[in-house]
C-alpha cells in the first residue's frame, strides 16, 4: 500500500488534533504509555518466540509472583525491554539516533542475558542466519549502519512513514547483533516516531506473519510497501486511541458499540483492522471512543 496523499492527509489531520489536545495533558499521555508498556513488551518479545503470556509479563513488570517457573532469560528480556521503553520516552525528543545510541540500547537490552555480546556489533567469525537470509559479514556492519543512518537523515523526498519503513527493513537485513536485532529495530522505529512528535506504535505478535513477510519482499525486490502499511496502520491506531482519551470520550468495546448502533460486528472489525473507523486495541480487545 503506497502512502498516497489521502493517507498522508489522514495522518496530518489526526496529528494536528493530537498536538492541539495534548497541551497540558502530559500526565494523561504518560499514563497511556505506562498502561501500554506490558502489552508492548509482551508483543515484541512474543515476536521473538518468548513463551511469556501477557498476564505473566504484566506480573513481572509489577514485580508480582507468577504461578509457574519461568525461564530467567525471558524474565530479564521483559524487564530490560520495559526499561528501554521508559528511557525512550524520556530521551528520544532530545537525542538523535546514531551508532552510539544503538549500541547503548543493545547493552541495556542484553545485560544480564549475555554480557559478552551486550552493547557490541558482531565480530569476525560471528555470522547469523534469519530464515533463508544470511546476514552480512561482521567486517561490513559498522559501515552499513552508518550508510543506513545517513540515508535516513539525508532523505528529504520520501514521506516519514516510508523512511522509517526503509530504515527498519535495512537494519533487520544488516542484523548487526548476535541477539536482540528485532527488538532493537522496533525500539528504533518508535524512537524515530517520537523524535517527529508522534506517539509510539505497537507491532503485534498476532500480525507476525505479515511482518516477517515484509523482510522477504524487501530483500527479493526492494519493496517497502508491506512494512510501510504496517507502520501506517499502527500509527493511525495509536493516534485514534490517544485522541479518544484526550477528547474525554467514553471508551467502550467495539462489540458493545455494534449492539448500541445496531451494526454488524464483523463489518466493524474489518473497518477497525483497516483503520477506517477510529477503533483501537487494549489488551487485544477492539474498543472505540463515543
Amino acid at each position: 500500500m503506497p502512502i498516497n496523499n489521502t493517507l498522508r492527509s489522514k495522518i496530518q489531520t489526526l496529528k494536528a488534533e493530537y498536538e492541539t489536545l495534548r497541551f497540558g495533558k502530559d500526565s494523561l499521555l504518560q499514563m497511556l504509555d505506562e498502561t501500554e508498556l506490558s502489552e508492548m513488551v509482551y508483543n515484541s518479545n512474543a515476536i521473538e518466540n518468548s513463551t511469556l503470556t501477557l498476564p505473566e509479563t504484566e506480573k513481572i513488570l509489577l514485580q508480582m509472583e507468577v504461578s509457574r517457573d519461568l525461564n530467567l532469560r525471558e524474565v530479564y528480556e521483559a524487564q530490560n525491554l520495559a526499561r528501554i521503553a521508559k528511557y525512550l520516552r524520556e530521551q528520544a525528543p532530545s537525542r538523535e539516533v546514531n551508532l552510539d545510541l544503538i549500541l547503548f540500547l543493545h547493552k541495556m537490552l542484553i545485560t544480564s542475558i549475555n554480557d559478552e555480546i551486550a552493547g557490541r556489533l558482531r565480530r569476525a567469525g560471528e555470522y547469523v542466519k534469519v530464515g533463508l537470509h544470511i546476514a552480512p559479514a561482521p567486517e561490513h556492519l559498522e559501515q552499513m549502519i552508518f550508510n543506513a543512518l545517513i540515508e535516513y537523515d539525508s532523505n528529504h523526498q520520501d514521506y516519514f512513514v516510508e523512511k522509517i519503513a526503509l530504515f527498519h527493513l535495512e537494519f533487520e537485513t544488516i542484523h548487526p547483533f548476535n541477539d536482540g536485532n528485532g527488538r532493537i529495530g522496533r525500539l528504533l522505529m518508535n524512537w524515530q516516531l517520537s523524535r517527529l512528535g508522534y506517539p509510539v506504535i505497537m507491532i503485534r505478535n498476532k500480525n507476525k506473519e505479515i511482518y516477517y513477510s515484509s523482510f522477504g519482499v524487501y530483500r527479493n525486490g526492494g519493496s517497502i510497501e508491506i512494512m510501510a502499511k504496517i507502520i501506517y496502520l499502527s500509527l493511525i491506531e495509536s493516534l485514534h486511541k490517544r485522541l479518544a482519551y484526550l477528547r474525554g470520550q467514553k471508551i467502550i468495546s467495539l462489540a458493545d458499540f455494534a449492539k448500541n448502533t445496531k451494526q454488524v460486528l464483523p463489518n466493524l472489525l474489518n473497518h477497525a483492522r483497516r483503520q477506517t473507523i477510529p477503533a483501537f486495541r487494549e489488551r487485544g480487545v477492539w474498543k472505540i471512543g463515543v
